[in-house]
């Protein structure tokens, strides 16, 4: 795990983005990495693979995403996979991206299903299959024992096969070129110079929530005022660029443990476990270096007028500390807890006509008292749920003595001074119907008047999903090459999705 922290916060690997003092989070700057090499935020993340839930793709149609249902999304969630237990109605069997299981070594996970179990809660054997909600494995893009990321999965096998392929490194998209209403080409720097890329028929940007409306702001896409007032001419007045940023929060509760189970004792204070493990890993790709750790996971709801679970606890039998840039002093665990559908949205605007200038990335962390009100909900739960007899032989003290529960004082203060992103910034080029003055491209990720230009990654996202990004994205390149290609959408599934039993209760 702390190996996985290590890139985060070097420049070669991440751009290190900060977001502009957060008022409703004690003024903190809150750091923001996104994935700088071959596969992007794929190649830095967790590998924890999470789909969301079915009703989130309904809700995207809703808002104006024809076509992106859970029925026309599920076959390209199915089309990306290669499942290590097999295919099924939920699963693929056949595709790039390798999901896998962990092995389950750590008695700790054990303790935090039986816990939630133990608070009333159920288990569920697939969170991205028919029932989301409950307690059980989660699934990590982990092949033999090697990160899984979009690059490994989708670029290197092709690299020999295609003569059309060409990858420029060490390269920055300044500018997409637009004449008149057409996208033709793209403007990078390589080094020193500067290049053109000129293209035959499409443009695509894939550069992720905050380079991509930050590429298309450059390139005089967005809202003409704050254009104008750069100096940027306007070629498509789109308001809606870089509005809607929305992200996951999450707080860390961490708990001293009283057994030597966790992975402290991996750490530079034990080098001889350091370097049998990194030789177990680097000669068999086995051992405590082939995991993320994260084998662990539940959603659940934080209230019976909640439709399906706002709240994700990623369990981790480690601490986290300063986005992994510290290690922990003692054996210890931790809920990576936080909600899953705030209502505050954000924004990203221009520092600069420069684009080696980081953009402005105001997430608005906080800013609703819907968002205040499910935290306190959070904190209560998941706390509850470290309570449980199961975890009696190896709980002792919490870590943050901050964390006090006897008011919604106490819990506002413990969540406006400790929060986290939890790595998902989206919505920043939302899709939606052409009526919708905030939407930036159409339901096929075509940008609005502009031709011949597209977006996919997650700034197109309409809404921000109940569980982590990665997969969905994959998802939704793999439904979006279909509409370049110009080929008809893979058929709908429609598949059982989980109810409650009982409606008026929360577990």
């Amino acid at each position: 795990m702390n190996a996985l922290m290590y890139c985060l916060k070097d420049k070669k690997y991440s751009w290190c983005y900060e977001t502009t003092p957060q008022p409703r989070a004690n003024n903190r700057v809150f750091f923001w990495p996104r994935g700088k090499v071959m596969g992007g935020s794929s190649s830095l993340n967790a590998m924890v693979y999470v789909r969301g839930h079915p009703y989130d793709y309904d809700r995207w149609e809703q808002e104006g995403a024809k076509g992106w249902s859970y029925a026309d999304c599920l076959p390209y969630f199915k089309k990306a996979q290669t499942h290590q237990l097999g295919g099924d109605d939920y699963r693929g069997d056949s595709g790039p991206l390798y999901v896998s299981r962990g092995k389950w070594n750590n008695p700790l996970y054990h303790a935090f299903v039986d816990a939630g179990l133990q608070a009333g809660y159920q288990h569920t054997e697939d969170c991205n299959g028919f029932k989301q909600e409950g307690f059980g494995h989660f699934d990590m893009t982990i092949k033999n024992g090697v990160r899984c990321n979009a690059s490994m999965a989708y670029i290197h096998p092709i690299l020999s096969k295609y003569k059309n392929l060409k990858i420029s490194t060490n390269s920055m998209a300044t500018k997409v070129i637009v004449e008149g209403s057409k996208a033709v080409g793209v403007e990078y720097k390589q080094n020193d110079a500067t290049k053109y890329a000129r293209a035959r028929k499409e443009v695509i940007l894939c550069g992720g929530s905050i380079n991509s409306p930050q590429l298309l702001l450059l390139s005089g896409i967005g809202n003409a005022d704050e254009l104008r007032k750069l100096g940027i001419p306007c070629a498509a007045n789109l308001p809606g660029v870089g509005e809607n940023l929305q992200d996951h929060l999450e707080v860390y509760i961490q708990y001293k443990c009283s057994k030597p189970v966790t992975l402290y004792k991996y750490q530079w204070k034990f080098p001889w476990n350091m370097v049998t493990t990194g030789l177990q890993w680097f000669i068999t790709k086995s051992g405590a270096a082939s995991t993320t750790h994260m084998e662990a996971g539940s959603f659940f709801r934080s209230s019976s007028k909640v439709a399906h679970p706002d709240i994700q606890i990623h369990f981790l039998p480690s601490v986290v500390i300063d986005h992994g840039q510290k290690m922990g002093t003692c054996h210890a665990f931790q809920g990576h807890s936080g909600t899953m559908r705030a209502t505050s949205r954000g924004n990203l605007k221009l520092k600069s006509t420069n684009p080696f200038d980081s953009p402005l990335i105001n997430p608005n962390y906080l800013q609703t008292e819907q968002d205040i009100v499910d935290f306190r909900a959070c904190v209560r739960l998941t706390t509850e749920i470290f309570s449980q007899k199961a975890f009696d032989e190896f709980r002792e003290e919490v870590l943050d003595k901050n964390l006090r529960l006897n008011s919604n004082d106490e819990i506002d203060s413990f969540v406006r001074s400790t929060s986290e992103t939890a790595y998902h910034p989206c919505g920043t080029a939302k899709m939606g119907s052409e009526n919708d003055k905030s939407a930036v491209v159409d339901s096929k990720c075509r940008v609005l008047g502009i031709d011949k230009l597209r977006v996919v990654d997650a700034s197109i996202m309409p809404s921000i999903l109940s569980g982590n990004l990665n997969a969905p994205v994959i998802m939704m390149a793999e439904k979006a090459a279909d509409m370049i290609l110009g080929v008809p959408p893979l058929p709908k599934l429609h598949v059982p999705v989980w109810k409650p039993s009982d409606p008026t209760k929360q577990r």
